[in-house]
């Protein structure tokens, strides 16, 4: 029986796209005890993957903020402890940063992890310093299948195929589904939802499209809900809701559960290159991914005809792609 641990820090994006490896691994080792690392703030979007029997959280960026505070210490003492509990067959490093591979390393059990960069993917090679085996992988080659490739290589498994079939995030839409409802979000509507917010100013699509193509699909019956994971964020959400009237929503603050949930149940999901936009396409909900630069070929959803990617370096999505797109799901 193998007992394995995947080693994926962040970020949302990023864990994501990891997720199919517990499927693959559950596909040839039926028994396996699978436990995965993260950061703290990503514990509860784990916990959703089937397949995970435990997930072991890390407070590195937290404990960058105050490396020497006895707070800290004691943090990374406990952290250590509860890695030294257990004794793994394999530990592999997903993330491939000097990060990763030292809180990595801690963990007792072989270490595999990615013995080369790829093309457009964070990659530190000091990080090999830590690994017991280095696995090399193609140059250029999907987020998704560059974890999945390196899981089956350490695992000596067959390399996964990437038909649709073959691809599986495990999430248990039941749970999250049941935690939009428990905090009384059970929206009766049929709506869109509109991820308009990331962390670069390059990768934003114009407000301006964002109001028009709210209007249209206000005249076409459904309504548009804007969710937002910080302040600035729901200012901009706010702003955009005031264009739309009643027919938009500006939902609390949610929990990682429950926006997988609200994201499951939306008629379409429209969002530059971010987080939500891939757990949109990660549960094959009908996903519109917009992309200013030429990194559809890495991120975008592939596995499945309900995502469409829009967009590359000049030539940005416009309003009539998007509209398009809408058209071929039926939705307008």
């Amino acid at each position: 029986m193998y007992k394995i641990l995947i080693v994926r820090l962040s970020s949302l994006g990023d864990i994501v796209h990891n997720m199919p490896v517990v499927a693959d691994i559950r596909r040839y080792h039926p028994d396996a005890i699978i436990d995965w690392l993260v950061e703290e703030d990503f514990v509860e979007l784990v916990s959703l993957v089937q397949g995970v029997r435990r997930v072991i959280p890390c407070s590195l960026r937290r404990w960058r903020k105050r490396p020497l505070s006895v707070t800290t210490w004691r943090g990374v003492w406990k952290f250590r402890r509860t890695l030294a509990a257990e004794r793994y067959n394999i530990v592999i490093d997903c993330h491939g940063l000097i990060k990763s591979a030292w809180v990595a390393s801690w963990a007792y059990g072989d270490l595999f992890g990615l013995g080369n960069r790829t093309d457009g993917s964070s990659y530190e090679w000091p990080a090999c310093w830590f690994y017991h085996i280095c696995v090399p992988i193609q140059s250029r080659i999907h987020v998704v299948e560059r974890s999945r490739q390196l899981v089956a290589r350490s695992l000596g498994d067959p390399l996964p195929g990437s038909e649709s079939r073959d691809i599986n995030f495990g999430i248990d839409r039941r749970r999250a589904v049941l935690e939009l409802a428990r905090i009384g979000l059970n929206l009766s509507m049929v709506y869109v939802i509109f991820v308009h917010a990331t962390s670069r100013e390059d990768k934003k699509w114009p407000q301006s499209c964002w109001i028009e193509l709210g209007r249209v699909l206000i005249f076409r019956g459904y309504s548009i809900v804007l969710p937002w994971g910080s302040d600035v964020e729901r200012i901009t959400s706010e702003r955009l809701a005031q264009q739309f009237g009643s027919a938009a929503l500006v939902p609390p603050h949610l929990s990682l559960t429950a926006i997988t949930g609200l994201i499951d149940g939306a008629s379409a999901t429209i969002g530059v290159d971010t987080g939500l936009v891939h757990i949109s396409a990660a549960l094959r909900r009908p996903t519109i991914e917009l992309y200013n630069f030429a990194t559809a070929w890495r991120t975008g959803g592939y596995w499945s005809p309900n995502i469409i990617n829009l967009g590359t370096e000049g030539a940005p999505p416009s309003l009539a792609d998007v509209k398009c797109a809408l058209s071929s799901f039926g939705l307008l």
